[in-house]
């Protein structure tokens, strides 16, 4: 196992791993933000290099033992042996922890179950389906309502996210909550007292993620004009626009239809290790 540190190899990992998009797209984000300043401290993980066969990318630093949210990995593989020689590897993944291990292939799940098994580790597997736009010229106009400007979300509005995340609600979300509002772009549609109505996230992996709308102003074109400006900016500063939706979230389904939103084949796999350390399920 290899840790890339060098400038010039991130560059090069980066270019490479777009050349394999878009199963590669959860790992090039996070690699796209270690390449932009490296705002939460992440690492890459590869079983060798430049000839590699798999990659992780995770925090660098220690995570408590029952923070999935914060220990999360994204993985691509080109061959599939030398991703399961990289887990099986001693030091690369906290095998006593709760954590994630997100990733497009088939055979993140398989082989994470198989090595748990032979470590009497419980897993839990959620697939869910993955959305790219290809292309932001392609998207509508976003119509807003004459009151609702756009802005973005603070640090304060830290506990208004953790009370509507479905996975949320305890201190470790709290955290986790706080740490991607503290770093990674977010925005938000405001009523006219400067109140958050609907909003999006993007997390460590470059990903569009948390999108809600309060109750009260739902069917009104709230989370289409985040979702449309959300994109925008993100493919204007050179990143995929990307995210995932539950696969009972079927008005979010529609949604990503209607604006363009390419649904990729199979599932994004989330896989816990260790799900009775941790509080959340994806």
């Amino acid at each position: 196992m290899l840790i890339l540190t060098c400038p010039a190899q991130l560059q090069r990992l980066e270019a490479i791993l777009r050349r394999s998009l878009p199963l590669t797209l959860p790992v090039l984000g996070a690699v796209m933000n270690i390449n932009r300043g490296n705002p939460a401290e992440f690492e890459v993980a590869v079983d060798s290099w430049p000839d590699f066969g798999a990659v992780l990318t995770r925090h660098s630093g220690k995570v408590p033992v029952d923070d999935c949210y914060r220990s999360m990995q994204a993985a691509f593989y080109r061959d599939v042996g030398a991703y399961r020689a990289l887990l099986e590897t001693p030091g690369c993944l906290p095998w006593d922890n709760a954590f994630y291990i997100i990733g497009l292939q088939d055979g993140v799940p398989t082989v994470s179950q198989d090595i748990a098994g032979t470590k009497g580790i419980e897993v839990a597997i959620s697939n869910v389906y993955f959305y790219v736009h290809p292309d932001r010229n392609a998207l509508p106009e976003p119509r807003l309502d004459p009151d609702v400007r756009v802005g973005s979300l603070s640090p304060a509005h830290v506990d208004l996210l953790n009370e509507t995340w479905p996975y949320g609600g305890n201190d470790r979300s709290r955290q986790y909550l706080a740490e991607v509002l503290r770093l990674f772009p977010n925005l938000c549609l405001q009523d006219k007292a400067g109140q958050p109505i609907s909003w999006a996230l993007t997390n460590h992996f470059g990903m569009g993620t948390h999108g809600y709308t309060l109750p009260s102003h739902r069917r009104r074109g709230c989370m289409q004009a985040v979702m449309i400006l959300s994109a925008r900016r993100a493919q204007a500063h050179g990143y995929p626009s990307f995210g995932f939706t539950v696969t009972g979230n079927q008005p979010m389904q529609r949604l990503h239809n209607k604006l363009g939103f390419q649904r990729l084949p199979g599932f994004c796999h989330y896989v816990l290790h260790n799900p009775s350390l941790g509080s959340a399920g994806i």
